[in-house]
């Protein structure tokens, strides 16, 4: 018995890891996102976090966005069955990214030899919000297909209208809690490898004693700074398609940056430099961790996740 507790101890004292993987994890930039793309994609990060499992103890967080999508936009072009909200399209996402993760890193772990074994789980998450929030008098979010102006004229629900042409917006408030955070943190005291709160979490506000899912989205690495804060993560790791944070990125002096401090994020939000659609809320969910009382934060490329555990690649940022 006091062998089997000296185990667990052991296992304790190892740093919880948080990868919080974008879209770009699984569908490229000019792919379809036929789940061979999907599956081949992940492999990348994938074996730099089997590997890493070894040192750490792991969180996965995901992005969703092109698999909803594709979800409302086959619910547009069918009829022969009833529309689902929201809320359920994110709860399937979370499945069937959850899969794909768990059975892509149980292939790796298994590769890497029996001393490489872990449990894996992926769990729906709810993440709870503030049904005042200020984002639910204004929705911002586009999500799902592109339709002509005179289409959406007639929809039911608002849009706007973005570059690609007029989507459907909805709201994207602020994450306040995740309601599984006990049984994650449970989980990972075991050593699961946990995957959860993917797409941001499916939106949920407070109904008496219970739970009520409301029509928004919830910015995936906001909500994992959230949890990162609420389980005790040491170190939090945004996993993007870029090499980390820049100035004037994208154009001829663009400047790469190895540590970013709080105040300097702030500065440089200000000045523009990181757009409320891609950087922004990555530098932001950075920032909140940090500032919350968590070890490391760093944004980083999906290609350079081992690196960045090591302090050898992305954007370090700081109080």
């Amino acid at each position: 018995m006091r062998g089997k507790q000296q185990q667990i101890e052991r296992k304790r004292e190892r740093e919880i890891l948080l990868v919080a993987l974008g879209g770009n994890a699984l569908i490229r930039k000019g792919e379809v996102g036929t789940v061979e793309e999907q599956f081949r994609n992940l492999k990348v990060p994938i074996k730099q976090i089997a590997r890493l499992s070894g040192e750490y103890r792991i969180i996965i967080t995901h992005g969703n966005g092109p698999q909803v999508g594709n979800l409302l936009l086959q619910q547009e072009n069918c009829s022969l069955v009833p529309p689902l909200p929201l809320e359920i399209l994110v709860a399937q996402t979370q499945g069937e990214i959850g899969y794909m993760i768990e059975s892509t890193l149980d292939s790796e772990l298994m590769l890497l030899g029996t001393d490489m074994q872990k449990h894996l789980v992926s769990l729906i998450s709810y993440v709870v919000v503030d049904e005042n929030d200020l984002a639910f008098r204004e929705p911002s979010k586009p999500i799902g297909p592109v339709y002509t102006a005179e289409k959406a004229a007639v929809l039911p629900y608002p849009t706007r209208n973005t570059p690609k042409g007029y989507r459907r917006v909805v709201a994207s408030p602020q994450p306040v809690t995740i309601v599984e955070k006990r049984e994650i943190q449970s989980l990972i005291d075991m050593d699961f490898i946990v995957v959860c709160c993917g797409g941001g979490g499916i939106p949920v506000i407070r109904d008496g004693r219970t739970f009520c899912g409301v029509d928004a989205v919830i910015d995936k690495d906001l909500a994992s700074a959230v949890l990162a804060l609420e389980v005790g993560v040491d170190i939090f790791i945004i996993a993007t398609d870029v090499e980390g944070v820049a100035l004037h990125y994208g154009r001829p002096y663009e400047k790469f940056l190895r540590k970013l401090t709080v105040l300097e994020a702030a500065k440089y939000g200000k000045e523009g430099h990181f757009p409320a659609g891609s950087m922004g809320p990555k530098v932001e969910a950075a920032a909140r961790f940090v500032k919350g009382g968590g070890k490391r934060a760093v944004i980083t490329s999906i290609e350079t996740i081992e690196e960045a555990a090591e302090g050898r690649a992305g954007t370090e940022v700081v109080l």
